[in-house]
């Protein structure tokens, strides 16, 4: 069966000539995008207008329900901004870009013992500070101290010098610096691995937060009963020459909102890391003094794919 003589499933009660008509429409449509000179545009578009138009005929789509999502979607835009991005929002709730991070890391996942990649997430910037090594990515922001390191290397075994590593998490109330109106930069830097492929900053102890749930997406969720928790993590995306870039975060062990679910579908096991309570006056690796504060540590090593993969 050809791609533009598929049927829609779910037409049962549908008379022939009516399912002719549907069915010639889709025909005619993907035709259309026939002289598009990039191929991979071609097939895009074409297998696009066939499932859009497949699940319109299954579900019976009525012109209200058609108005209601051409609703949604201009509010989607209009919450849209340099700081909130409702489209990756609406994707990562739809399970899309977890979809899409598995469809692309195939090889990786595979072949190649490297770290596994996750959701980007709406709340990354191009302009976080750096940081030394050891440096503090928190900028004040409420929680628990916590150190983190680990080392950057590749699938061989070769530490990976000079890696840029993106940090950047919410605060102990649930929000990333940019959901704040006052132009603070807080729980977010960047930093260098050294010779030895080695780094380490002090960031705070991740908490489950929901993710914003004031606009449509929100309102999605809530309508069909689903939680906008995302379990805790700490965002990283790491960079280096000829080698695959990495987005991925790390998630706390024993959270609860594991096993209950995470609202963008973005936990893996082998991402799930022990963060190890130490009681207030317990030594911090760099002299730090934390006399009257317990704080968290966690390692997470870091293996790169060739760029290849």
């Amino acid at each position: 069966m050809t791609e533009t003589s598929t049927t829609a499933s779910g037409t049962g009660g549908i008379s022939s000539e009516q399912q002719a008509v549907e069915q010639q429409l889709v025909e005619t449509v993907i035709a259309s995008f026939d002289k598009a000179e990039d191929p991979r545009l071609k097939q895009l578009m074409q297998s696009l207008t066939k499932h859009l138009h497949n699940f319109i005929r299954e579900v019976r789509l009525t012109e209200d329900e058609w108005n209601k999502g051409i609703e949604f979607l201009t509010a989607a835009g209009h919450i849209t901004d340099d700081k909130r991005q409702e489209f990756i929002l609406l994707s990562d709730v739809l399970g899309a870009s977890m979809q899409t991070i598995a469809v692309n890391n195939e090889a990786v996942k595979q072949t190649l013992d490297a770290t596994e990649a996750t959701v980007f997430g709406p709340f990354f910037t191009e302009d976080a500070p750096e940081i030394p090594i050891g440096g503090d990515i928190a900028g004040g922001a409420a929680g628990q101290p916590c150190w983190v390191e680990g080392t950057v290397k590749d699938t061989s075994g070769n530490p990976v010098p000079n890696a840029r590593i993106e940090v950047w998490e919410a605060d102990d109330d649930g929000f990333y610096d940019v959901q704040y109106t006052d132009g603070r930069v807080a729980g977010r830097a960047h930093l260098y691995s050294d010779e030895d492929g080695h780094y380490s900053f002090w960031g705070l102890t991740p908490t489950p937060y929901p993710i914003p749930h004031d606009g449509p997406v929100g309102k999605m969720l809530e309508a069909v009963g689903r939680s906008p928790v995302r379990a805790s993590h700490l965002h990283f995306m790491v960079t280096a020459q000829n080698l695959r870039t990495l987005v991925t975060h790390i998630f706390v062990e024993g959270d609860p909102q594991i096993e209950i679910g995470d609202s963008v579908f973005g936990v893996k096991d082998s991402l799930i890391k022990t963060f190890d309570q130490q009681p207030a006056g317990t030594p911090t690796p760099d002299g730090r003094d934390l006399a009257a504060q317990a704080w968290a540590r966690t390692r997470f090593d870091i293996v790169l794919a060739p760029a290849e993969a």
